[in-house]
């Protein structure tokens, strides 16, 4: 069983007009934003209390804003393509790591209770699918970006294809929940459903009731 293990949350600085446009229309991009800081604040949090050897916000923006990273250290994201970003991560940790999007603000400990809590020593990768085809968490016994790096991202194959990577390079891999991606507007209500009490769930139902209004 592994000692102790990274967690590293990919993200973005939620800025009107860089984060959540498939949100916009119906939201407004500042309702995207919003909508999209609480998703990370949600994330941060369910994974800040859970045990981690070291707390890694993969960050991709100008300023660190978000409250709730405040005892999270921050690597810069590089430029690049997000196969390229992602590998780039792998390389520069060390021991077990999981890597979580900012998109699944629905997760909870149990979820993640597995990997971060009692990754077993017959397990080498944990999986994350997403329904829309993609993944939202990838973990490995021992990071590498090459085991990233070249694989088609954002498309409905992208799950399939790293996995396939994952398996053809011999690794004994163990699948997570299947989890929707707050992407478009139908996965955001989806999302804000499944967790209806988060933050995230609150700021997409004060949207939605600003737009009616």
């Amino acid at each position: 069983m592994s000692a102790g293990v990274t967690v590293a949350v990919v993200a973005k600085e939620c800025r009107p007009g860089r984060v959540k446009t498939r949100l916009t229309p119906p939201l407004s991009p500042e309702q995207a934003a919003t909508v999209a800081e609480a998703a990370l604040q949600d994330t941060l949090s369910t994974l800040t209390a859970l045990p981690a050897a070291r707390r890694v916000l993969f960050w991709d923006g100008p300023a660190r804003k978000t409250p709730d990273a405040a005892a999270w250290e921050t690597i810069a994201q590089p430029g690049g393509d997000l196969d390229e970003r992602l590998a780039f991560l792998f390389d520069a940790v060390t021991g077990p790591t999981l890597l979580v999007g900012m998109d699944t603000p629905q997760i909870d400990a149990l979820i993640l209770e597995a990997p971060l809590t009692a990754w077993p020593d017959q397990v080498d990768a944990w999986f994350g699918p997403a329904a829309d085809g993609g993944f939202w968490a990838l973990g490995l016994r021992e990071p590498d970006g090459a085991l990233v790096r070249g694989t088609a991202m954002s498309r409905a194959d992208t799950g399939a294809e790293q996995l396939t990577r994952l398996l053809s390079a011999g690794l004994r891999v163990r699948f997570l929940e299947e989890l929707t991606d707050v992407d478009d507007a139908a996965s955001a209500a989806s999302v804000a459903d499944q967790a209806p009490e988060s933050r995230f769930a609150r700021a997409w139902r004060a949207a939605a009731l600003e737009l009616r209004s």
